[in-house]
């Protein structure tokens, strides 16, 4: 038998005889009915100050009311909240309640990072029953609904109650008595329905933290240089098959997604310790916040292997030019790539981690996808293409160790910038931002490049003039440890010249 929801109705209207009572009452009977155990808090009927008198809200005693109001909060999954709208927000006795009751050490804990918190009230989720005169449309569209906002984001999502469904109900003030009737009934409803809700919600949030964990904002540059490496193929000669081209991208895609995931699960020490984790470095935090298990992700792992092994299977029974070398030959390369972090490789906790990324996003990439459609290795074209990506695509894997470093060197790994410091890390990516300029005028010189990418000389030039002042004054300001996006924005972008260039003039 199932657990009931535990489901904590709180109304915040300081007037015993409101329509929020009404609405609160509503709920309360809706999800009592459909089995959930119900408690409820009337904040009129509690006796506490309302204001935070001390420095800290922690160094005022609490009163009982309050000290109850906590343990049921503590006790709830769901906490749902009736209040009117007031100046666009909340009353002041609901304010002053989460002043009291939302404190440091219990709703949040602060670190020595003011940009980074622990949320200590995540795994319960929120109801917002919000009354109100204004038209509801012109609280969103023209005042951008600031109570709601204050809610959801400010006070409750920053304390890890999420998500928090919002429910307006409004103009009140004219409205028919069946209007107010047909409003309770939807308060009723939601209550009844908060089993059905909660569930959905949780799939929803479980297909997203797939999503997240994935990363998939970091593969389209593994489709160009694989597409670049294809368009080589047909520029040769060679007939261009879109079923191979498919197939082929197919593998690449599953082989990055259980690199992904690999790195995930092995990397979750580092995550986990890691106080500057951002959208380009840390990992997708999802195996950290508890978004998915580590028997999920293995197995994530396990189904993505399965679906390879088909893929491969297939590619190499077509027609064609390929054998068992290749087999071989792009196995091994398969290999490489998991063994960024999977054993017995771990080349990132080894010092070759860079190196590793740098060729698997680049030459090796480029050459699967020549060798697909060729079966031939020997053929130097694709080799060139990818040197400038490989030299291009450097500067933005060594710069993603810089934050993760008092984490990576906690637990072992050997980044660059462990190794190195994140000084001459920055010297490193300065070199390999100069030398993927360097390597590209060389292939001009040799008419591998010609047309589009003459056209665009200067500016892959004034990008790399750009990367390299923004690396040296990051030098100058002592390399700290930190998040780097600006950084990582630039040296990203800058790998853009060397995949997409390229790929427009073979298209």
């Amino acid at each position: 038998m199932r657990e009931a929801i535990r489901v904590l109705v709180v109304c915040g209207h300081p007037r015993g005889n409101s329509f929020c009572h009404a609405l609160a009452d509503a709920y309360a009977e809706g999800a009592g009915k459909a089995g959930a155990d119900v408690r409820r808090l009337d904040l009129q009927a509690l006796d506490f100050d309302i204001h935070v008198r001390n420095h800290s809200p922690n160094q005022q005693p609490f009163e009982p009311d309050i000290a109850r109001a906590r343990e049921l909060i503590t006790w709830a999954q769901h906490i749902v909240f009736a209040y009117p709208t007031w100046w666009g927000t909340m009353p002041a006795l609901l304010k002053g309640f989460l002043d009291r009751v939302l404190t440091p050490g219990y709703a949040f804990d602060e670190t020595e990072d003011p940009s980074v918190w622990v949320r200590l009230l995540e795994g319960r989720t929120a109801q917002l029953l919000v009354t109100m005169d204004t038209p509801p449309w012109v609280y969103r569209f023209i005042y951008g609904q600031p109570g709601h906002n204050a809610m959801r984001k400010a006070t409750l999502g920053f304390c890890g109650i999420e998500p928090v469904f919002i429910n307006t109900f409004g103009p009140v003030k004219p409205a028919s008595e069946p209007q107010r009737l047909s409003w309770l009934e939807k308060a009723r409803e939601e209550g009844a329905g908060l089993a059905r809700r909660l569930a959905l919600q949780r799939f929803r949030d479980k297909c997203l933290n797939w999503v997240r964990i994935l990363r998939l904002q970091f593969y389209p540059m593994t489709w160009v240089a694989y597409t670049l490496g294809a368009l080589a193929a047909s520029q040769g000669g060679a007939a261009f098959s879109s079923l191979r081209y498919w197939l082929g991208y197919a593998i690449i895609f599953l082989v990055e997604v259980i690199t992904v995931l690999c790195n995930e699960y092995i990397d979750y020490d580092s995550d986990r310790r890691n106080g500057n984790a951002g959208p380009f470095n840390g990992g997708s935090r999802v195996l950290v916040e508890g978004g998915l298990s580590n028997k999920e992700v293995r197995l994530g792992i396990l189904a993505a292997g399965i679906i390879l092994a088909v893929a491969v299977t297939i590619l190499f029974s077509l027609p064609g030019p390929l054998g068992a070398l290749d087999l071989f030959l792009m196995g091994a390369f398969g290999m490489l790539a998991v063994g960024y972090t999977f054993p017995p490789l771990k080349l990132s906790y080894r010092g070759l981690g860079e190196l590793d990324v740098g060729l698997t996003h680049s030459i090796i990439v480029i050459l699967c996808g020549y060798v697909i459609q060729t079966g031939q290795w020997g053929d130097p074209y694709p080799w060139l293409l990818g040197i400038p990506l490989f030299f291009a695509t450097l500067p933005s894997i060594i710069l993603s160790g810089i934050p993760d470093h008092d984490a990576d060197r906690a637990v072992g790994k050997r980044t660059a910038a462990v190794i190195l410091g994140p000084a001459r890390a920055a010297r490193a990516a300065m070199a390999a931002t100069v030398l993927a300029l360097l390597s590209a005028w060389m292939l001009m010189a040799m008419d591998v490049f010609s047309g589009a990418i003459w056209n665009v000389n200067i500016l892959i030039a004034i990008h790399a003039l750009a990367l390299v002042h923004a690396l040296w004054a990051y030098v100058r300001e002592g390399a700290p440890v930190k998040r780097i996006n600006g950084l990582m924005v630039l040296s990203l972008t800058y790998v853009l010249w060397f995949g997409l260039t390229p790929l427009i003039e073979l298209w």
